[in-house]
């Protein structure tokens, strides 16, 4: 029996149904294929049929293989092929067989589909095949021009209209790749032919055809030359082509004007070089558009307008200005039909237009303009949603199209459009707000910000664009009056882009602005803090904090009688955004005012007033925080630094609470405000002041209940600082740390910060300097002190990353001391110097040659060891250095292969020596072969595997590991056919694993048996793999293909159409950790690559239009020349509200009302539910779907089922009666309460709800021997309702009598 199922959305329709009273048919009535099979069955075929002795005989010695064709047979088997030449062909032959072997590349769409079941395409295959035969007869080379010659032979000759269907498909799919000359020499007769098929087919009720014909037709007028459209006879073609736009058939029309599209915008002569300004169809092409649109623009659907204004849109960029011109008034004359949709496409065509940018001489900045001033009598309402987000959007596109032809005309007109999209904001609906916001930043961005360097200072009293900046900014500034209070938010988004494109300019007349919004975030309970603060942070930026707290000063100075510093919400925002400012402000103004807080917050300390001096001391230091801001790029360094450096480092040497801070400003004007050499040079004028505080600062100890946070920014600003410091200077603050670092008085902590300073100090000292500092260093690389040891190594480390100058000179010139000195000192090393050891190895490998061979040879060991390391770090630059020193022997050696082959045979004794050492070995293998995987040999790889494969029998679980780790590695570098190879070996190897072994790596097991089976199948893996391990295969199959089903399940909600899955693919990591990292995640990332297609839903605009009407009793005039707006797309009035009744809703709609004892317990039962529900209830669920049941899955559910039926019985059990198990009360019947005392049937209580009859629903009622006793109770039920019923009746009837 086949599942019964819900069918696939849309097959409902597709699907026949059974009449009325067939539904018990067995046979369905219509047998076609039945009657065809017997036709032919009973019947003799007419004609000689192929299939003769001699055809089956030739047929079998082909497939035994006795008979071989080519060409370097025998003689006598070439002239026993040349006997029956025709009877072997035609015994080969299929009707397709021209089709399956066209070489023409053209039809390589028909060959992709050519079992397609479409009754058109099997017609276009046999065509196809039919033109193949007849060209190859001939000695044909099926060329393009032969497939062109034949196929309008052909269409010359058919005669049924799928036969012409598909002869024009073809045609269109050649004519593309037929050489211009033959084209153009066949126009004449070929478009003859074109336009006979064209007026046969205008009236026919098949498009098929007349679609690809004129397709054909534009692609040969696409392929004329410009002297051939001097001709009237290419012309009229055209216009031919051009009819057809306004067709009745969607096809035939959306054909025909692609085609007109791409004649007038993708003929080759106009990408020649001496290409025409426009086509010559141009001009043509235009006024038959306007006089389509005449011609109908006054009926009321206006369905030929509409289509003329689809094609408008596509083509208006390409006519010259005087049809842009008349196009433009037809368009503004259709318009005022107050039509939706035409009113729609209207502006779709304008906005095509502008956004095309087209050149002077389609669209003149003059025209622009006129355009612009046009549409201002066809602003919709601002209730009128659609329509006024169109308005806005070709507006913004007309402007930054006029401002680009001609910048004065444009900023000329911006004031008036700034000043009516400003009213947008008044507008009920959000998104008319947020287009009208989106547009005039959008215009301030392209149109205004690009000029404002050459518009110059702008003043209230400017002339010109000044002028029309200011005005814009007026209106806009006008959203900060209390009318438009529900747009706020997009007004301070508009001041900040404002700000932020002029505000550098044109910051004289934005003062008032700056104090408005200053007053106003000082009002109570206003929304918008976050908003306003980012626009004056813009102008804080743009204009600098110096001519902000000119228009709104901070009202801080010491000296306040109360507490409240109504701006100090302005410091937070300069220290935000302040950049690209003067150095000298904040020198001038904030130094000293700082002074004067922190001494106001001393004497208030002095007098007792913690609170107050804590507030003063606040502001004080959110003072200094300016200073980094003011140190990002400043314009005056050279000036300025100077006076205020000694200010800064008493405040690093003197305020600990400051040292932060300052430490930050430096490092910001060394990276980000040293540009210039002046200022460079300036700055580093003071590195003799700073550099010595910073060293003292940094070798203080630091106290207990400090945080190390202040000394790592300390030698942060010392590596900074030195970058800009002379070498001179840094040679002597070397050669001073060097003594102090020998200097036996020294204690720990200062040795191992003055190392630290040398560490700073050594990539920018000269290589003398160099020199003597390695033979300081020298002996602590062997010092028992481990800080101090890595400490040396760190020095070491810095000199070697040198990439040029001094260190690399260094490096060189002293490599042999080098590579002795570290191989010396490598049974010293402690473990925490191994990551700065193994480093300087990385930087000492790159500059090896050749000849140091042995060097690396001696680190072999040392590095494989290093793997295991403990620190992190070492483990990463241990296996960075294997990877260094596999391509320093790929330097060494021309072959590749034979150069790793070399590398790999230092790595092999490792594989036999102490566990340790094996595991290290296996894994250095493991990272070689995922980093050198394109470069090892086969056999190379494959011997690795084989040896790896040996060591899983040994009984240490790191090994053991390393050796799995290895072989997911190999399963995922290595190609498919080669690992096939050995799958046997490596089941065998991973079969013969201890039980503990088995157990402790069951999770990477299992990821290595997912992907094996994923390669090369269940079955295989199964085969090769002993019994213990069968039942954990069948849980991954499971698991596979619950993966799948889920998969499958996902995408067909998604797509909502079923669609065939493919086979999962494992995706190969990225890096070595991404394959080695054991996670059981790789199902869900296989589903997060899949990902389903969106659906479009294409919504059709509905031609409807509403006439709003006038305010109170006054009546609507038609002649006022904004009645335009009255005409509205969208339903005016305000909208529907839905009533909060205080219940919760359905999905359906239905009202879910329960009593509070009810909520309680259902909530309290939710809860503990989603509580307890763990994995194996989640497991057995998973299960129940794939139709699996473990018995788990069934106790859980008896429990389940017995916790219900106990919240339906009583909760004690209660003895008594005839039998034990027989309760002495009897079970309330539900309803009994409405039962009336006195008469029959039930009765309303007051308060309560109404009385209804029902049937508990309880599951012992599914019990099939109570069947006849539950359908006596419905009997009795519906009888007494009738009964009542009748009762009632009878009453009713009386009473009406009486």
């Amino acid at each position: 029996m086949g599942r019964s199922g819900k069918l696939p959305s849309g097959a409902s329709a597709k699907c026949k149904r059974w009449k009325k009273g067939h539904s018990s048919d067995s046979n369905p009535a219509i047998c076609r294929h039945r009657q065809a099979a017997r036709s032919r069955f009973f019947s003799r075929p007419s004609g000689k049929s192929d299939l003769t002795v001699d055809a089956v005989k030739l047929h079998n010695e082909l497939q035994s293989g006795s008979l071989r064709l080519g060409k370097s047979e025998a003689p006598e088997t070439a002239m026993e092929e040349e006997e029956a030449p025709a009877l072997t062909e035609r015994s080969s032959a299929t009707f397709l067989s021209g089709l399956s072997d066209c070489t023409n590349v053209t039809f390589n769409k028909v060959q992709r589909f050519w079992e397609s079941n479409s009754a058109a395409h099997k017609e276009i295959c046999a065509v196809l095949a039919a033109v193949t035969e007849v060209i190859r007869s001939q000695g044909g080379k099926e060329t393009e021009t032969e497939y062109f010659a034949a196929l309008m032979t052909t269409m010359e000759a058919v005669g049924s209209p799928e036969s012409l269907a598909a002869v024009a498909y073809l045609l269109n799919l050649v004519l593309k790749r037929v050489p211009s000359p033959v084209l153009t020499k066949k126009f004449s007769d070929t478009s003859k032919a074109f336009m006979e098929i064209m007026s046969a087919q205008a009236s026919s009720g098949s498009t098929s055809a007349l679609r690809w014909v004129l397709s054909c037709l534009a692609t040969l007028l696409r392929k004329q030359d410009l002297e051939a459209w001097g001709y009237p006879v290419t012309l009229q073609v055209y216009h031919g082509l051009l009819s057809f736009t306004v067709h009745t058939k969607p096809k035939i029309r959306k054909a025909a004007q692609h085609g007109v599209c791409s004649v007038l915008k993708g003929s080759e002569f106009m990408f020649a070089e001496k290409a025409p300004a426009h086509h010559p169809a141009a001009i043509s092409t235009a006024k038959f558009c306007i006089q389509e649109i005449e011609k109908s623009g006054g009926s009321r659907e206006a369905t030929t307008t509409l289509h003329m204004l689809t094609l408008l849109k596509d083509l208006l960029p390409c006519f010259p200005e005087g049809m842009v011109k008349s196009c433009s008034e037809t368009l503004l004359r259709v318009m005022t039909l107050s039509h939706v949709l035409v009113t729609a496409c209207a502006m779709q065509a304008f906005h095509s237009l502008f956004h095309a940018k087209p050149g002077l001489g389609t669209l003149p900045a003059e025209l622009n303009a006129q355009i612009i001033t046009a549409l201002y009598d066809y602003v919709p309402s601002e209730n009128d949603l659609q329509p006024l987000l169109a308005w806005l959007k070709v507006m913004e596109k007309a402007h930054i199209n006029l401002v680009r032809l001609q910048r004065d005309l444009g900023l000329g007109h911006l004031p008036r459009f700034f000043g009516t999209a400003t009213t947008c904001l008044l507008s009920p609906h959000s998104q008319v707000v947020t287009a009208a916001t989106q547009s005039l930043q959008e215009v301030l961005k392209e149109c205004v910000a690009p000029h404002m360097a050459d518009i110059g200072f702008v003043t209230s009293s400017a002339s010109g664009p000044g002028q029309c900046v200011a005005k814009m900014f007026r209106a806009v500034e006008e959203g900060l009056t209390y009318k438009f209070h529900a747009a706020w938010s997009s007004v301070l988004q508009l001041l900040r882009v404002f700000f932020e494109v002029c505000g550098r300019q044109a910051h004289p007349v934005m003062k008032k602005c700056l104090q408005s919004l200053c007053d106003l975030r000082l009002s109570p309970h206003f929304p918008h803090t976050a908003a306003l603060d980012q626009a004056v942070g813009a102008a804080v930026a743009s204009m600098g904090p110096e001519v902000v707290l000119q228009a709104v000063p901070l009202e801080i100075d010491g000296s306040e009688e109360t507490l409240d510093f109504p701006r100090s919400w302005l410091l937070p925002v300069i220290r935000d955004h302040v950049q690209e400012t003067r150095l000298g402000f904040f020198t001038a103004y904030f130094l000293p005012l700082a002074t004067s807080l922190k001494n106001r917050a001393l004497d208030l300390a002095q007098a007792g007033s913690m609170v107050e001096s804590k507030i003063y001391d606040t502001l004080q230091w959110q003072i200094w925080t300016l200073l980094p801001g003011f140190c990002t790029r400043p314009t005056d360094v050279a000036a300025s630094f100077k006076g205020l450096a000694r200010t800064l480092g008493t405040a690093i040497s003197e305020r600990p609470d400051l040292r932060g801070t300052v430490c930050q400003a430096l490092r910001t004007l060394i990276t980000k405000g040293c540009e210039a050499e002046a200022d460079r040079a300036e700055v580093s004028r003071f590195a003799k002041n700073f550099l010595p505080i910073l060293f003292n600062l940094y070798g203080q100890p630091v106290a207990a209940e400090d945080t190390p946070a202040p000394r790592r920014a300390v030698l942060e600003t010392i590596k900074t600082y030195l970058t800009i410091t002379e070498p001179q200077l840094v040679n002597g603050f070397l050669e001073k740390a060097s003594e102090k670092v020998l200097d036996p008085a020294s204690s720990d902590f200062t040795r191992l910060s003055v190392l630290d300073l040398v560490v700073a100090l050594a990539p920018h000292a000269d290589e003398a300097a160099i020199s003597n500092l390695y033979s300081t260093i020298r002996p602590y690389l062997e010092s028992k002190a481990h800080g101090v040891q890595k400490k040396a190594y760190r020095v070491l480390e810095e000199v070697c990353a040198s990439p040029q100058g001094p260190g690399a000179r260094f490096v060189q010139s002293h490599l042999d001391d080098l590579k002795k000195t570290l191989l010396d000192s490598l049974r010293t090393t402690s473990s925490p110097a191994k990551r700065p050891r193994l480093k300087c190895l990385i930087h000492i490998v790159k500059k090896l040659t050749a000849e140091h061979e042995e060097f690396i040879t001696a680190l072999v060991p040392e590095v494989i060891l290093c793997t295991k390391e403990v620190s992190v770090g070492a483990r990463k630059n241990a296996f960075a250095l294997l990877v260094e020193m596999g391509h320093a022997f790929l330097r060494f050696c021309p072959s590749q292969e034979e150069a790793l082959q070399r590398y790999l045979v230092l790595i092999y004794p490792g594989l036999v020596g102490a566990v340790t050492m094996v595991s290290c070995s296996i894994l250095a293998l493991t990272h070689l072969l995922f980093e050198f995987k394109g470069l090892m040999g086969t056999s190379t790889v494959e011997q690795l595997l084989k040896n790896v494969c040996l060591l899983l029998a040994s009984r240490t679980r790191d090994v053991v590991k390393s050796a799995l780790g290895f072989i997911k590695v190999a399963s995922v570098v290595m190609d498919v056919a080669h690992l096939a190879k050995h799958v046997q070996l490596v089941m065998e190897a991973i079969g013969k694993l201890s039980d503990d072994m088995r157990r402790h790596f069951r999770m990477k097991l299992r990821n290595l048996f997912t992907k094996f089976i994923r390669k090369f199948g269940f079955e295989l893996v199964k085969g090769l793999l002993p019994q213990e391990y069968h039942k954990v295969l069948v849980n991954i199959r499971k698991a596979e293909t619950r993966a799948k089903r889920h998969r499958a399940l996902n995408q067909a909600a998604e797509e909502g159409e079923e669609e065939e899955e493919e086979e999962p693919t494992q995706g190969k990591g990225d890096s070595i950790e991404e394959i080695l990292a054991d996670s059981e995640d790789e199902d869900s990332e296989e589903e997060d690559r899949i990902r389903g297609k969106e659906q479009r839903k294409l919504t059709r605009q509905r031609s409807q239009a509403w006439l709003k009407e006038g305010g109170g009793d006054e009546p609507l005039n038609f002649l006022d020349p904004k009645v335009a707006q009255r005409v509205l797309a969208t339903q005016p009035g305000p909208g529907r509200k839905r009533k909060n009744h205080g219940f919760k809703v359905s999905t359906d709609g239905r009202l879910i009302i329960q009593e509070e004892e009810e909520e309680d317990a259902a909530a309290s039962k939710v809860e503990e539910e989603e509580g307890t529900k763990g994995e194996d209830e989640e497991m057995a669920d998973l299960m129940e779907d794939l139709g699996v049941r473990s018995k788990k899955h069934q106790k859980f559910k008896h429990q389940k089922e017995a916790d219900d039926e106990d919240l339906e019985m009583a909760p004690q059990y209660q003895a008594g009666g005839s039998g034990i198990h027989r309760p002495v009360a009897k079970r309330p019947i539900p309803g009994a309460e409405y039962k009336a005392k006195k008469a029959k049937g039930d009765v309303k209580k007051k308060g309560r709800l109404d009385p209804y009859a029902y049937i508990p629903l309880n599951r012992t009622k599914l019990n099939r021997r109570k069947k006849m006793k539950l359908q006596g109770q419905f009997k009795g039920l519906v009888k007494a309702a009738q009964r009542g019923s009748k009762v009632g009746h009878k009453l009713r009837r009386k009473d009406h009598r009486s």
